[in-house]
């Protein structure tokens, strides 16, 4: 058996390769390793449970408790929320972990379980492997531990997580919305009836979209990963800006006034410089990863503003936030961490933080976003390829270093499997588009050839 953990948790087809029978399993396994460690003395553990809309999520949510419960874990269940909102109550009421039950941007047929650790925190890979350890222990025929009688978990809903999350959300806001038009995309997804709420409740005029879900329309068509309904509801509805979320709303992308992408390289650009204006930015220093585009490295250092990179996933922003105390990091595709008011990304916030600078100059967000100036990067995703070969390859390698010399000091070329979906990405920048173009195209094909 592989890993079963990617970099953001256990995530496959739902029913196929997420069964009823892992999610229970994985539990159990989770709830040996999670709540090991009780205090005070005859505390029993309890978990946390969420999920977003998909179909899926029901059967998977009920494998989930059932094996919590099992494991003598009480359950929380605090029902269709977004993966910051689980993170979030995981901390705000001692439980001992957290499970999300999503795959995020994913499409329908795939679901996911994620878990995190006391306190609302992403699992160290130290724990992710020992879960994986006991979890291969029980497929080769060793039991489980089961209490019986009272020392079964006990399963309730929390019903008032929702509200709990969004007076948080509005508590940490530096300034209300009063006066702002804001459009959002909640990808049909975990956010659908949050996102609306928050920015209500914070003072905006609200116009939503994508909010309406049936369990099999997460992320068809709208949210992050496709933004043409939110640029044409913007410029329609004449709205100061839009926010879109993915189906788990743990990333943020946004649309200024004239219906144009504000990416999340944009975002953390202009949180950044909003931070650092309240002493909030500690160290004055945001994190990105290889990802980031040079643009957004060139505008910080104009601005006197220290980049630390990481390698691409929010995790690995997240271990150097938290090693070093810094307060913001993020990725250009939405996910954006405020550390000290969230364990994770959280898209709801990050949004809401974005009207509020608005809200706060009275400046467009096409002028705010202006501070970094964008240059061409073209990203080719290439599916069916044997993705572990990447970093092994000399074939890769040597066309790699080819398109290195062609670009010199003026681009540069990203290769790297993708750690939630079956494929390779290709990430090429460059000064001139179409150069950028050409290169991501025969490094698609290098790559298609090398490892297919």
């Amino acid at each position: 058996m592989g890993r079963l953990f990617g970099t953001d948790g256990v995530r496959g087809v739902a029913n196929a390769d997420l069964t009823a029978e892992l999610a229970l399993g994985l539990s159990v396994a989770a709830a040996h390793v999670l709540a090991e460690e009780r205090s005070p003395e005859g505390h029993r553990p309890v978990a946390v449970v969420g999920r977003d809309p998909r179909a899926s999520g029901e059967f998977l949510e009920s494998a989930v408790v059932a094996g919590l419960a099992s494991a003598g874990v009480d359950v929380l269940r605090v029902g269709v929320l977004p993966t910051p909102a689980v993170a979030y109550l995981t901390g705000a009421l001692g439980a001992d972990f957290g499970v999300m039950l999503s795959a995020s941007h994913n499409a329908m047929p795939d679901n996911g379980i994620k878990f995190f650790a006391r306190g609302g925190h992403k699992l160290a890979d130290e724990l992710e492997d020992r879960i994986e350890g006991i979890y291969a222990e029980h497929r080769t025929g060793a039991p489980w531990d089961r209490p019986t009688g009272a020392g079964v978990g006990r399963v309730k809903d929390y019903d008032t997580g929702f509200d709990q999350y969004i007076a948080h959300l509005i508590g940490v806001l530096p300034n209300r919305l009063d006066g702002l038009k804001v459009v959002l995309d909640e990808a049909h997804g975990a956010a659908s009836r949050v996102s609306p709420e928050a920015f209500a409740r914070a003072g905006a005029e609200v116009v939503t979209i994508g909010a309406d879900p049936d369990g099999l329309n997460i992320n068809d068509g709208c949210g992050s990963t496709h933004l043409g309904l939110l640029k044409q509801a913007v410029v329609e509805h004449g709205a100061d800006l839009g926010v879109a979320h993915d189906g788990d709303a743990d990333r943020c992308l946004a649309v200024d006034h004239t219906g144009a992408e504000v990416d999340g390289d944009q975002i953390l650009a202009v949180l950044a410089l909003a931070m650092r204006e309240r002493g909030a930015l500690r160290s004055e220093t945001v994190v990105g990863t290889v990802m980031s585009n040079l643009g957004f490295k060139l505008a910080m250092e104009r601005e006197g503003v220290s980049l630390v990179e990481t390698a691409v996933g929010d995790r690995y922003v997240l271990e150097a936030m938290k090693e070093h105390g810094y307060a913001l990091g993020g990725e250009q595709s939405g996910h954006v961490i405020i550390l000290d008011h969230a364990t994770t990304g959280d898209g709801t916030l990050t949004g809401l933080m974005l009207a509020a600078r608005v809200a706060s100059t009275g400046r467009r967000l096409a002028e705010l976003a202006a501070v970094m100036q964008r240059l061409p990067q073209v990203l080719v995703n290439v599916p069916d390829v044997d993705r572990s070969r990447v970093a092994t390859s000399a074939e890769l390698a040597q066309a790699v270093a080819d398109s290195e010399r062609e670009l010199g000091a003026t681009g540069r070329v990203l290769l790297r499997p993708s750690g939630t979906e079956p494929l390779v990405r290709v990430m090429v920048e460059a000064a001139d588009i179409e150069q950028a173009r050409s290169i991501a195209s025969r490094l698609a094909d290098a790559v298609k050839t090398a490892l297919g």
